[in-house]
């Protein structure tokens, strides 16, 4: 590879509507349309929606400082260009190293669950052929088949074509957005005209507080996807000064589309909760119970444009996390390898899709205890970020930046930030916490970190070899042409 394919950053092709649609469609999937009835079994509608808005605050917060850092920094790379900024190469490699097995396990979760779409719309073709069962889970060889040709197809569409992609996110996200404000207003009509009786109140035995707190803990993993924003920053086709504005209003529309989502399945579930116990998508069969096989149309719609675009948006992010550990030396500089006509990181895309391939022969059980585990890879990259913001506002600059800018407000924001990705990483790490991690992510978690030592003792040599200069014309870059 020449130097010049090394150096040159990535073209700028992301419009600022395909920005939001990327952290929109990255931040909600699956889950917001399946976990409503457990959520509202175990905690009650006052406190899920409590949940969520303090939870919506919090990661409001976390976004805000990743707005001034990409402000400051405006590089392809995200929280791995603000931890190598602020605190030098070995930090900027583990925010990569754990970026980079949060967003591939997020890609394969996706990947399964457009099976599980499937399974609800023509079961009798995608449960048959069983191979063999993994915790439980049956791996059935369409789902094998169905999972990885969206693997493939993602990756080439994104290696080739950044423009398609962009679009196709956009419209998936606009549809999303309007399949569910529809059902929010078809079942918020029942509800009124029906009286219909709501799951307010957590159950016997469960304190109100104790279940706000068990929907904050999931708040890291409902909104991540926002964060893959400031990966792309080097190839904007705006100014970086609308990013904070964006930042915001993707947090908000993933809050939006959380709460909506909730409020229809409670205005369906009523208090007949138990009647729907038993359904392999309890949500959906609600709403349909009351809006009819158009209700039903509208949910499917809805959450297969979630999974699509989670599954299109980490794959834009992972790639950009491999572009940016191979500009830094960290891995091979033949990742850093872009196409000679789109400009995009080809090698890095293809290799996120064959470590994700892998993902469709170990089934969606064994695959949820790496998500779990990634949760606390993300929460670290949250405190970096925070923790660099923090720096700009102290110092005025960390390495990379090119204008001096000390800010009290980015100071204190820096340190709010930080106080509150602790508290995330706490309630993953604590034994008893509400959000605690299982032993088998715990145990995954500890073989990821001795992974990540031993692979980073292997490449130190070859960090060594790269100045500060170099690395600082390599990776902190951008075209001059940004309007």
């Amino acid at each position: 590879m020449n130097q010049a394919n090394q150096t040159t950053p990535a073209k700028q092709g992301f419009k600022a509507s395909w920005v939001y649609a990327m952290a929109v469609g990255s931040a909600v999937g699956w889950g917001a349309f399946v976990l409503p009835f457990d959520w509202l079994s175990s905690s009650g509608l006052l406190a899920v929606i409590t949940g969520f808005v303090i939870g919506t605050l919090l990661i409001g917060v976390i976004a805000i400082n990743y707005g001034y850092a990409t402000r400051s920094l405006p590089v392809t790379g995200g929280g791995i260009a603000f931890a190598l900024a602020a605190f030098g190469r070995t930090h900027g490699f583990i925010a990569g190293w754990a970026l980079m097995l949060g967003y591939a396990s997020i890609i394969s979760l996706n990947a399964s669950a457009v099976t599980l779409v499937l399974r609800l719309i023509i079961p009798e073709v995608m449960m048959q052929g069983a191979l063999y069962e993994i915790s439980g889970w049956t791996i059935y060889a369409p789902e094998v088949a169905v999972s990885s040709l969206f693997l493939v197809g993602f990756a080439y569409l994104n290696a080739n074509n950044t423009a398609v992609s962009g679009r196709v996110q956009f419209l998936a996200v606009v549809l999303m957005l309007v399949g569910v404000a529809t059902v929010l207003l078809g079942t918020g009509a029942h509800f009124v005209t029906h009286s219909t009786p709501l799951p307010l109140m957590p159950p016997d035995g469960v304190g109100f507080w104790a279940a706000v707190a068990a929907i904050v803990a999931f708040a890291p993993w409902a909104y991540v996807g926002f964060d893959g924003v400031p990966q792309l920053a080097g190839e904007f086709q705006f100014s970086p000064k609308k990013i904070m504005k964006l930042l915001i209003a993707s947090v908000l529309s993933a809050s939006f589309l959380y709460i909506a989502v909730i409020l229809a399945a409670a205005f369906a579930f009523g208090q007949n909760m138990a009647a729907f116990a038993d359904s392999s998508w309890a949500t959906g069969a609600a709403i349909s119970s009351v809006m009819g096989k158009f209700g039903l149309v509208l949910m499917v719609v809805a959450v297969s444009m979630g999974v699509l675009t989670g599954l299109n948006g980490f794959y834009v992010a992972a790639s950009r996390v491999i572009l940016t550990l191979s500009r830094s030396q960290m891995l091979p500089s033949v990742f850093g390898r872009l196409h000679p006509v789109h400009g995009t990181p080809t090698v890095a895309f293809y290799a996120v899709m064959a470590v994700c391939l892998i993902s469709p022969w170990f089934g969606r059980a064994a695959l949820l205890w790496i998500v779990d585990m990634a949760s606390v890879g993300i929460a670290v990259t949250f405190f970096y970020t925070c923790a660099c913001t923090y720096k700009m506002g102290r110092d005025g600059a960390v390495f990379g930046m090119t204008v001096q800018d000390k800010n009290s407000r980015q100071r204190v924001l820096g340190i709010l930030g930080m106080v509150i990705s602790v508290g995330f990483l706490l309630l993953l790490l604590l034994p008893n916490s509400v959000g605690a991690l299982s032993l088998p992510s715990r145990y995954a978690l500890v073989a990821w970190t001795v992974l990540g030592v031993l692979f980073y003792v292997v490449r130190r040599a070859q960090l060594s070899h790269q100045s500060d200069t170099d690395l600082k014309r390599i990776l902190f870059t951008r075209f001059e042409s940004v309007r």
